[in-house]
């Protein structure tokens, strides 16, 4: 089994506020990767004492071990109970019903000898390669699905489609978002390859179209991902004047996470 991980900050001044860990249980048999995005809050008020990465960690932890030790527990279920774990740990200092309290998008996949289960919610993504070479990937396209309008300003985005019904969904303080999870499971003996990333690795195809996701893993399983991250930072300067909008705010450089794993 190969499994390489990469996780880079986009601005070296910066915390990372992603989340990447690859669990292998010590019987051996199967694992799990947990991939987090946490989300960039606004120079306003967001409600909680405790910054992203704080919130990433916490979670990304939490479902490291549950996913792991609790190998019965559908993915969404162990999402569901990470969360909870992660707002009692703040609940009695912070506003966890503000919109703008710490939270990230989650990618999980764990394997068994039997199968391989997966969990996208909101705009990471996974890449699942069966045996014959297809690649597919896992999305939960909502927030690409808005209209630019709709996310005109972090206010707007707020108050009618940050984890509203008609808008978009990330794990926050409500565990039952988790329901809200694009969520699958297939035979372990199609599945060859997985990868995760989050936005900021995948603007290699979302953004700069350097070619399809076959294309993204072709380039992990030959360069290493490694030499994605640093083809995406070479593209994002070369494009720092027309620099992408998101929810508002330009961001030239994003945090970059891979995880890639051979079954």
């Amino acid at each position: 089994m190969r499994t390489e991980l990469v996780s880079e900050p986009g601005l070296a001044d910066h915390p990372n506020e992603d989340f990447v860990s690859v669990g292998l249980p010590a019987s051996g048999q199967g694992g799990s990767l947990v991939v987090l995005d946490g989300v960039t809050p606004p120079r306003s008020e967001t409600g909680c004492l405790h910054s992203v990465p704080w919130f990433t960690a916490r979670l990304g932890g939490a479902l490291t071990e549950l996913t792991v030790s609790l190998p019965d527990v559908p993915l969404a279920e162990a999402l569901s109970r990470a969360i909870s774990r992660t707002s009692a740990a703040h609940a009695e200092t912070c506003d966890l019903s503000h919109p703008r309290t710490p939270q990230a998008t989650v990618v999980l996949a764990r394997w068994s000898p039997a199968s391989v289960e997966y969990l996208v919610l909101s705009d990471s993504a996974l890449l699942v390669e069966t045996a014959d070479g297809t690649v597919t990937p896992v999305l939960d396209d909502r927030l690409a699905r808005l209209p630019r309008s709709a996310l005109a300003t972090d206010a707007l985005v707020d108050a009618h489609y940050r984890n509203k019904e008609g808008g978009f969904f990330t794990a926050a303080a409500d565990p039952s978002v988790a329901a809200r999870a694009v969520t699958g499971a297939l035979p372990r003996s199609e599945v060859r390859t997985l990868a995760a990333l989050t936005d900021g690795a995948g603007r290699w195809v979302e953004r700069f179209r350097e070619g399809d996701w076959a294309d993204l893993l072709a380039l992990v399983r030959k360069q290493g991902a490694r030499a994605l991250v640093d083809r995406v930072r070479e593209l994002e300067r070369a494009d720092a004047a027309g620099s992408r909008t998101y929810l508002g705010r330009s961001k030239t450089h994003d945090d970059a996470t891979v995880a890639y794993a051979e079954l």
